[in-house]
């Protein structure tokens, strides 16, 4: 698997699996971390190991994740990975179809929820990481091909920083959840 390989999703029981907030925090750890058990996935969590085994069982049904059997120790071992770097989905694909209206709002609640972590955990955080985290908005008038120029050029960067190797030389690194949204809206 390539770590910027995309994948469109355009099943509806497919974003479902992938919605579930938890499922979503699976996906997560296991393309940021890489391939993992379900007992290292459990304690990364704090999920019961009954919990993810089933989690993952949806997640591989809906071909998110694979069973990477090469890293096995034993026949008992499991080890799983995410099929894709990038999943992309548009709720236009999924027209009066309430599973794309849930799945929509649970990406904003946990977005939000990821900010408001950080406020309340940033002071446990040395100054240079609170003085690099940053929020910024703007407004512009553009034309729906513009605006699809511009989701071209951030998620092109954005897919540049996630399949980059991450490099040995002495900097500390952190996880960082990157998150863009450009809707049509009125001030």
């Amino acid at each position: 698997m390539s770590d910027s390989a995309r994948r469109e999703i355009r099943d509806s029981k497919v974003l479902a699996a992938m919605s579930h907030p938890l499922r979503r925090r699976l996906l997560d750890v296991l393309r940021l971390d890489g391939p993992s058990t379900v007992s290292a996935l459990s304690a990364r969590t704090g999920q019961a190991v009954g919990s993810i085994s089933h989690h993952l069982k949806v997640l591989a049904a809906g071909e998110l994740i694979e069973e990477v059997p090469e890293l096995a120790r034993d026949r008992r071992e499991r080890w799983w990975r995410t099929t894709s770097g990038r999943i992309d989905w548009s709720p236009s694909d999924f027209p009066d179809d309430p599973v794309a209206e849930a799945a929509e709002s649970l990406v904003l609640e946990r977005q939000a929820a990821l900010a408001r972590q950080w406020f309340a955990e940033r002071d446990g955080y040395p100054e240079p990481w609170r003085r690099a985290a940053f929020t910024s908005d703007h407004w512009a008038w553009l034309s729906v091909a513009e605006l699809a120029e511009l989701e071209e050029k951030i998620l092109a960067l954005l897919t540049e920083l996630a399949a980059s190797e991450i490099p040995d030389d002495g900097a500390e690194r952190r996880s960082v959840f990157l998150t863009v949204r450009a809707v049509p809206a009125k001030p």
